[in-house]
């Protein structure tokens, strides 16, 4: 890390004994908490000093890589992390969207990246730059709606701010105030953000938590089938039969067909035809098709 912060970024979990697979990226003070918070986790670890694990306790089962993770892969499956826990590390990378779009590629759809960055303008930054001084030359720094926009351009669905204040003598904030500074927030006070970017909106995450990337690529393939009304009566029994054997429901159904159709007016005047004339369970399935459709309006 270019600078020690106290590590917080454990406020945005809660423990849990599920098998998850967690991703500590260069900040491996985490670990021994971590292990302590997942006891069943996978945990892994990337850093670019060989040494970097040797303070910590023995037996913490860690996955270690030595590696400069800001030009090279990393070497894990793509969709393969539940979190990636890492301070600041956007402030060393040359392109930052780069890297946070790559660490994205490597979380599954209900993962999350966990980080950090310092705020430009918080007192501190302020009153060196009033005195001719920037001392971040070889670090970025971010204020707050670029580092939010810079995630949601990198593929995260859902980006929370959690502030790390450290407060300004007496006279620095009003002086700031008075020279047109606005304060939302507390913003001139907070030191540090700490963020969680999540690859998926918090009520699409447990949804897509329920079946496998399988589950959902085969629904896909059977909407669009039918969108464009190909072999329509039997894509229609072939989505029927998928919904009973993945035991579908209208909500996740709805928002799914939502996301993935191109003409959704299209698709379910094909899917009210195409059910039709399957001649079992019509007035059943239409009426799931209405509860599906209510997604659009």
């Amino acid at each position: 890390m270019p600078e020690k912060i106290e590590p917080e970024l454990l406020y945005f979990l809660q423990p849990s004994a599920l098998p998850v697979t967690i991703l500590v990226v260069e900040s491996v003070s985490y670990l021994p908490k971590l292990r302590e918070m997942f006891p069943s986790a996978r945990l892994l670890a990337v850093a670019d000093e060989e040494d970097a694990l040797d303070e910590l306790p023995f037996g913490l089962d860690v996955e270690f890589h030595c590696m400069d993770y800001l030009s090279e892969r990393l070497p894990f499956p793509l969709q393969s992390l539940d979190y990636i826990i890492s301070d600041l590390t956007l402030e060393r990378a040359g392109n930052p969207q780069d890297i946070a779009a790559g660490f994205s590629t490597y979380l599954k759809e209900t993962g999350a990246f966990l980080t950090s960055f310092r705020n430009i303008r918080h007192w501190s930054v302020l009153e060196e730059l009033r005195d001719g001084h920037y001392y971040q030359v070889v670090s970025r720094l971010f204020a707050r709606p670029e580092f939010e926009r810079l995630l949601y351009a990198s593929f995260y669905k859902n980006v929370h701010c959690h502030g790390q204040e450290r407060q300004a003598p007496a006279g620095v904030l009003e002086r700031l105030l008075a020279a047109g500074f606005e304060n939302v927030g507390d913003d001139l006070e907070t030191e540090y953000w700490l963020v969680r970017a999540d690859r998926s909106m918090p009520e699409m995450a447990l949804l897509k938590s329920m079946y496998t990337a399988e589950d959902r690529k085969q629904l896909s393939r059977l909407l669009h089938r039918i969108e464009y009304e190909v072999e329509l009566t039997e894509s229609c029994r072939e989505f029927w039969d998928l919904w009973q054997e993945l035991k579908l429901f209208s909500d996740y159904a709805g928002e799914f067909i939502h996301e993935a159709v191109f003409h959704p007016e299209a698709f379910f005047a094909n899917l009210r035809f195409g059910s039709e004339t399957l001649g079992d369970k019509v007035e059943e399935r239409l009426e799931l098709i209405g509860e599906m459709e209510a997604w659009e309006r």
